[in-house]
């Protein structure tokens, strides 16, 4: 059984998409990849200060980078 109140907030809890990182995410990296989504599809990746560049570079290598936004823009819905 699930404890709801042990259980952290989803937007007190926004982790980066780093591998192996579990620092708090200060940024959202809005992406799609336009083989398999909608153009108006938005995918987001967290970032921490650390990992923005490293996640900006592979995504915009690809043609999939859209937006990069802080936290505090993303819309509930995004994450």
């Amino acid at each position: 059984m699930i404890d709801l109140l042990a259980t952290p907030d989803p937007v007190d809890s926004l982790i980066c998409s780093g591998k192996g990182c579990r620092a708090d995410a200060a940024w959202g990296l809005l992406w799609n990849n336009p083989k398999i989504h909608t153009p108006q599809r938005r995918k987001v990746w967290l970032a921490c200060d650390d990992h923005l560049d490293h996640l900006n570079t592979f995504l915009s290598a690809r043609g999939f980078l859209k937006d990069v936004v802080p936290v505090s823009e993303l819309e509930t819905k995004d994450v």
